[in-house]
């Protein structure tokens, strides 16, 4: 998934994963978007600083 199909699909109440499922998208009350491991709550954004470029490849975003 690419990062405005990402956004999207938050928007759309889905459930965005990160290479595996201890590790979501979610969307946080400061509308920034965060990858958080559900293991230890531990987030880091879903871009760098750009805003652009995602903290893991394509590929590895998926729904369920």
């Amino acid at each position: 998934m690419n990062l405005q199909e990402i956004k999207q699909a938050i928007r759309d109440g889905k459930t965005v994963y990160c290479s595996n499922t201890a590790y979501t998208v979610v969307k946080d009350n400061l509308n920034q978007y965060l990858i958080k491991c559900s293991i230890n709550d531990f987030c880091i954004g879903l871009t760098w600083r750009d805003g652009i470029t995602l903290n893991d490849i394509e590929n590895n975003f998926f729904t369920l």
